[in-house]
């Protein structure tokens, strides 16, 4: 194992050489709105490359998307707005702060009690902004819809029960009589938060389950390509 500290130093130098005069023009031209989208992909690559366990794979995703989080905060210091050691340090003193049952006085938590602890802390910070103020507004929607609910049954909100989410879930709809396009989404809208309510109240992560899902079809699709000789499109 190498010296982190030297390692994040160097990385940066490369950056900031990359990013100066006689440096790359495609990184010299980026913004951190312009590269918004590859972050978001580095980020699902790192998902899969932690789903999948292969671990040389998982660190050279790390690395890109280390990257971004280097040149990010770089553009940043360049508009003297904060640096990488302003997002160290803040980062490090939010640990601090919400881990109180570490960094206070020693208490014994649950994995599940630790975490319902982060978001009571978090939501005591962010009350004036709102309590799903720290939700990612571009976050996939099903993912949106199971914090959401979530951080509400936290807080002790009101929420539907099984039954009334299984209950509108099977609730007939003929969208043939529908006109209007928007009462259609409305309505599907409706019916996909009570299935992650559904999902959440039986404890199982519905992005997860559907991902599974979809990889599960995608094999039975290739495999009956396979099959049946008829070549994939």
């Amino acid at each position: 194992m190498g010296d982190p500290s030297a390692s994040i130093a160097g990385l940066l130098d490369t950056v900031r050489r990359l990013r100066g005069p006689g440096g790359c023009e495609w990184d010299r031209s980026q913004t951190v709105q312009s590269l918004r989208p590859f972050l978001l992909e580095e980020a699902f690559e790192v998902a899969d490359a932690a789903a999948g366990g292969d671990w040389d794979s998982l660190r050279q995703e790390l690395g890109d998307l280390l990257l971004h989080i280097v040149m990010d905060a770089l553009i940043a210091e360049e508009q003297g707005r904060f640096d990488l050691s302003g997002v160290a340090d803040g980062i490090r003193e939010k640990l601090v702060r919400r881990h109180p049952h570490v960094f206070g006085s020693p208490e014994g938590l649950t994995p599940g009690q630790v975490e319902k602890q982060w978001e009571r802390i978090k939501a005591g910070e962010k009350r004036e902004e709102g309590i799903f103020a720290s939700v990612p507004r571009s976050m996939p929607a099903l993912q949106m819809a199971w914090r959401i609910q979530q951080r509400a049954s936290d807080l002790g909100r009101s929420l539907p029960s099984p039954d009334e989410s299984a209950s509108e879930i099977i609730r007939p709809v003929d969208l043939a009589e529908v006109s209007d396009p928007k009462i259609v989404e409305d309505r599907i809208g409706r019916i996909l938060f009570h299935l992650v309510n559904l999902s959440r109240s039986a404890g199982c992560e519905p992005e997860a389950a559907l991902r599974r899902i979809c990889l599960q079809f995608m094999e039975d699709q290739e495999a009956d390509t396979v099959d049946s000789g008829t070549p994939a499109v």
